[in-house]
């Protein structure tokens, strides 16, 4: 993976992958709020150029976008400020694009104009970050296209280094260590959990895929991310079908007492508050 730089200043990342369904399927799952929702994060959209795209990874963590561009089921961009403070604007390109055997390559590209590196780290970061995200897409388009789904997102920050963060995460939920196809391991300390790993990686930017029976069908993505000198720890939760809502009710405030147990804040944690 890398940052294509350009004689024009314009510095890029781009990441695909090849997903089920027909072009106006993908569409409705990578360009609507309810089907973004289903594999991201919270994400309320007017749809058409000059409309919002609103996407909420965390209490007073919205993200707003500007779209640039509207051309369904194959294309369209939006602008942002999502870098932060003093960040030049970035702009995000998806396209859909149709193959034969009934699947479609979905692609995103993320683009600024900058005249140092300042903002390289941060695109190195959401390019390693998609993978795990369209490991989710994949997977709601296979098994759980149209199912209503239910999302509870979970966040802490950490002082210490990632791997040693990274390991008690993966520790307390069963699978530090497993390989694909290996069962999550019970705890009994925390809301009940059964799954079997899909997927992982252990660089720089760790994730891994959990495939969920319990508490219902869907789908578990623990992220670790370094952020200066603290880690900001991630859980995320992809219920679907008829049991999903009240599984999320039911275990959303337990799941986020033990992370903040488990992941005290940095100031906390120094004062034995």
């Amino acid at each position: 993976m890398s940052i294509k730089k350009e004689a024009s200043g314009r510095r890029s990342i781009a990441v695909e992958v090849e997903v089920p369904g027909t072009p106006e399927e993908v569409w409705k799952a990578i360009a609507t709020g309810p089907g973004v929702s289903s594999w991201f994060v919270p994400t309320r959209s007017d749809e058409a150029a000059g409309g919002t795209i609103v996407s909420t990874f965390g209490p007073g963590m919205d993200s707003v976008a500007k779209v640039t561009a509207w051309d369904p089921p194959r294309r369209f961009a939006a602008e942002s400020e999502g870098l932060g403070p003093n960040a030049p604007p970035m702009a995000t390109e998806w396209t859909v694009e149709a193959r034969s055997g009934g699947t479609c390559v979905v692609r995103v590209v993320h683009s600024l104009f900058a005249a140092t590196d300042d903002w390289d780290d941060q695109l190195t970061g959401m390019e390693s970050g998609w993978p795990a995200f369209f490991r989710i897409l994949r997977l709601y388009l296979s098994r759980f296209r149209g199912q209503p789904c239910s999302i509870v997102q979970l966040a802490a920050l950490s002082s210490g280094p990632v791997a040693e963060r990274w390991d008690t995460l993966t520790s307390a939920m069963g699978v530090r260590g497993a390989a694909a196809g290996q069962p999550a391991a019970k705890n009994p300390d925390l809301p009940p959990l059964a799954g079997v790993v899909e997927g992982a990686s252990h660089e720089a930017h760790p994730w891994e895929l959990v495939l969920l029976e319990e508490p219902a069908p869907g789908a578990m993505v623990l992220n670790a991310c370094p952020m200066g000198e603290q880690v900001y720890l991630s859980v995320s939760f992809y219920l679907y079908g008829e049991r999903a809502a009240a599984a999320a009710e039911r275990d959303r405030e337990a799941w986020n007492a033990w992370l903040q147990w488990c992941f005290p804040p940095p100031a906390a944690a120094e004062t034995g508050a």
